[in-house]
């Protein structure tokens, strides 16, 4: 599937509770006392008076649109009554995601105000048809292994999606990159950045030339490089981490880059902010089928 490295990025996390408060209220959540380094909580904006003038009826495209992560981002915002556009190649993959859809998880993913289009991201001709549409925000969760979508498929597809962004006049977008990417190495756990410079540096070396075209786009961008991540629901635990992060539901990495797309205001616009909503420094690299969900 085309998701923002799921599939070589799920982990798990074991902390002492002792280091770690989290007070939960409403629609903000605060964690405090990390294990590692510091955080600031990400208070999701849930007024419309605050937020951008499309907060609520927003034209949003997804990249990567049968992914895990991406999935999260259409239901979400399907259910704040944006119109969503996808591209992914593989359109029957689109399913209602586990963390946030309850028991309607894994049925597909169906609405009025869904579009899926089947196309290859690097082919600029499929990036251009989600343009033919009215955009106003961009999500980009591309993935999938290296052996199956090529080397640099995220650097390639991600600068046909900036040109055509260029076309259309339109500016903000959100990134779904991964800890340790770019200048983030060393808030990733000594055993994963070993598998960083082995097994996984090819998509590393992708994800780095990703997250530089971004960089140098010119556009209004958030590249969020989330911890280790779970098919859990939902927790409205967001936390912007200096030293080493935890892991985090798909789900919470939905809102956070819905935020960014819609808010006008959002506080981490040409920013690469590491997110988890747990903090620790003893979490590993978990492949199980229970960290996509499949078990």
């Amino acid at each position: 599937d085309e998701e923002g490295c799921d599939e070589a990025l799920s982990i798990s996390i074991a902390i002492k509770s002792s280091h770690n408060i989290i007070i939960t209220m409403k629609f903000t959540a605060i964690a405090t006392a990390l294990l590692v380094g510091s955080a600031s909580a990400f208070v999701a904006n849930k007024s419309p008076s605050a937020a951008s003038s499309t907060a609520l009826q927003a034209n949003i495209a997804v990249f990567g649109a049968s992914g895990l992560t991406a999935q999260e981002c259409i239901y979400q915002a399907l259910k704040d009554g944006d119109s969503v556009i996808g591209l992914t190649r593989n359109p029957a993959n689109v399913v209602v995601p586990k963390g946030s859809g309850g028991a309607d998880a894994d049925k597909p993913l169906v609405d009025d105000k869904l579009t899926v289009i089947g196309g290859d991201v690097t082919n600029a001709a499929d990036v251009a048809k989600v343009f033919e549409n009215d955009i106003d925000g961009v999500i980009v969760a591309l993935g999938g292994k290296t052996s199956d979508v090529g080397d640099t498929m995220l650097t390639d597809g991600t600068n046909n999606i900036i040109s055509a962004m260029k076309s259309k006049g339109i500016k903000r977008m959100a990134v779904v990159t991964s800890i340790g990417a770019g200048d983030s190495k060393d808030q990733a756990p000594f055993a994963f950045k070993i598998l960083m410079m082995t097994v996984m540096k090819k998509i590393f070396n992708d994800k780095n030339n990703q997250e530089k075209a971004v960089e140098e786009s010119g556009l209004e961008y958030c590249i969020v490089r989330p911890g280790g991540l779970t098919v859990d629901a939902p927790t409205g635990v967001i936390n912007v981490i200096d030293g080493e992060a935890g892991s985090i539901p798909r789900a919470d990495v939905a809102q956070f880059c819905l935020e960014a797309v819609k808010d006008a205001d959002f506080p981490y616009i040409n920013k690469a902010p590491c997110i988890s909503s747990v903090g620790g420094t003893s979490w590993t690299k978990d492949r199980s089928a229970a960290a996509r969900g499949q078990a």
